[in-house]
């Protein structure tokens, strides 16, 4: 993990399309601001996993419903 340190109103740079840029400081909340091409797919990370979990949720029922298709 790289770790820096970023004042309001600076940003960081990634892969040349996406800039993530420090807009507010309060206190321990650090809200930011991120500007990425459409097809860029951006999450909370609480977020991501609940969705990662449905994903293999779906996957499981779906390969167990198959599976008691193909037995019979």
């Amino acid at each position: 993990m790289l770790a820096l340190s970023r004042k309001k109103n600076e940003a960081l740079v990634i892969n040349n399309n996406i800039e993530i840029t420090v807009l507010e400081i309060k206190g321990e909340q650090v809200k930011l601001g991120i500007s990425a091409p459409r097809d860029v797919p951006i999450y909370r990370k609480e977020v991501y996993v609940q969705i990662q979990e449905a994903n293999k949720e779906a996957v499981n029922a779906d390969g167990l419903k198959s599976l008691k298709d193909l037995l019979g």
